[in-house]
């Protein structure tokens, strides 16, 4: 039963990958991988556990995996509603109307820079839903698109790793006391930033000179001469401050990231609809939160929920856990240790995998701002860009822009590793 739960998420994942081959929808192959997986642990579970557990032990677990996974849900929905409340108020056409460049390499650079810069700043989930509501507001070809969001995940997660609040890994072993926010900036900022560049140059020399940006076209749906610029103004304004209002609110009050989130959506929520009060009832309800959210791409919300129902099923039935041990007794090197966790994180997800290597090596192996914990950090965080679904930020992406899970791995995998162990090339360079 331990190497059928293995196998099952193995073939899920297959048929995820091979989701336009075999045209079923990734989301209902991961809900399903997911519950599958679980209920083999049930049926499974004296085995699995070389003794009698009590069902109860099963379900205690899963509630803990769905209080964890919740946390990622709502910060996610929370994230895309107010994506979405920008957008419907017109807030990034103010944005895209600024970017008059169509020369291709140009944009490239503009949209990965600030990817990179912006995602240290909030983080690489959020910072790939902005830029992928953007980056259809200015390129119209889907295959230029596709390329651009690329290399947005592999921006994000770059931006994500050396900031103690840019990922989700940092900031695990940024709470749990591995690192300090000045250790985590200065050493590993410049892996960071070359592992974002050698892929940027080298795509500097990809494609046509030049992009296709969409039409401008009059919007002539009713009630959307409604919004003014002002109105486009403040809820573009509040809507970047909420979400950056997030880590703020996580350091005041040490609750989870999620609960910004919603604190966020609940004050702009509230701003808008003071904002359109006296607006026509038809006028309000286009405008209206309650009728946005209706936008939010559900779909990807339910495939993140079974890819991390599935993943968490592994780290119950012990597999990540003997993975670990694995990799110390096989490499003894902390580097080669942190390579193959970085590339493991492309395939799961890497919140398990550094939770895994926390409780694995112990501060007193190796101490806080260990060269071991800042490499960790890159890795996991940097490496999941090797593929689409081994992130948040390309998971996230996959969903809003419907990449393709094979052309994602023809077009931009290989410039991902390339970036990923050219950082870490820099890193041992410095440290070794």
């Amino acid at each position: 039963m331990y190497i059928l739960i293995a196998l099952t998420f193995i073939v899920g994942y297959l048929f995820i990958a091979l989701e336009h081959t075999i045209k079923i929808d990734k989301a209902a192959t991961a809900i399903l991988t997911g519950v599958i997986c679980w209920v083999l642990v049930i049926f499974g579970r004296d085995v699995i556990f070389s003794s009698t557990v009590d069902i109860n032990f099963i379900d205690q677990e899963i509630l803990h995996h769905i209080g964890e996974i919740a946390e990622i849900l709502f910060f996610l929905l929370g994230a895309m509603t107010i994506v979405e409340l920008i957008d419907t108020h017109n807030g990034f056409e103010l944005i895209t109307s600024k970017i008059k460049t169509i020369n291709r390499v140009k944009l490239l650079w503009i949209i990965c820079i600030t990817t990179f810069f912006f995602s240290s700043v909030l983080d690489n989930l959020t910072t790939a839903i902005v830029m992928a509501t953007l980056l259809r507001k200015i390129i119209s070809d889907k295959e230029d698109l596709w390329f651009f969001a690329g290399m947005v995940v592999i921006a994000a997660n770059a931006g994500g790793a050396w900031s103690p609040i840019g990922d989700v890994t940092t900031i695990m072993l940024w709470i749990g006391g591995q690192v300090t926010a000045v250790n985590i900036i200065s050493k590993v900022f410049l892996p960071s930033i070359v592992c974002l560049l050698v892929p940027l140059i080298i795509a500097s020399f990809m494609g046509e000179k030049n992009i296709n940006r969409p039409e401008v076209k009059e919007n002539l749906e009713e009630g959307s001469h409604t919004i003014s610029t002002k109105e486009s103004n403040l809820v573009l304004a509040a809507g970047v401050l909420g979400l950056l209002f997030v880590p703020v609110f996580k350091t005041i009050t040490h609750l989870p990231p999620f609960m910004g989130m919603l604190f966020s959506l609940g004050v702009i929520w509230v701003l808008t609809e003071i904002l359109h009060r006296k607006k026509s009832e038809v006028h309000k309800n286009k405008l209206s939160v309650s009728t946005i959210i209706r936008k939010v791409d559900t779909p990807s919300v339910l495939f993140f929920l079974g890819i991390l129902l599935a993943v968490a099923s592994l780290q119950t039935a012990g597999h990540l856990e003997q993975l670990a041990v694995t990799l110390n007794e096989t490499f003894q090197n902390i580097y080669m240790t942190n390579i193959f966790i970085g590339f493991l994180s492309s395939i799961v997800d890497n919140v398990p995998l550094v939770a895994g290597a926390m409780g694995m090596y112990s501060m007193d192996m190796y101490p806080q701002d260990h060269i071991f914990w800042e490499m960790l950090a890159y890795c996991a965080g940097t490496g999941g860009s090797a593929l689409i679904i081994g992130s948040a930020a390309g998971v996230a992406i996959m969903g809003i822009l419907k990449i393709n899970f094979i052309w994602y791995l023809k077009r931009i995998s290989w410039l991902a590793i390339i970036g990923y162990l050219a950082g870490v090339a820099v890193y041992y360079t410095l440290n070794s």
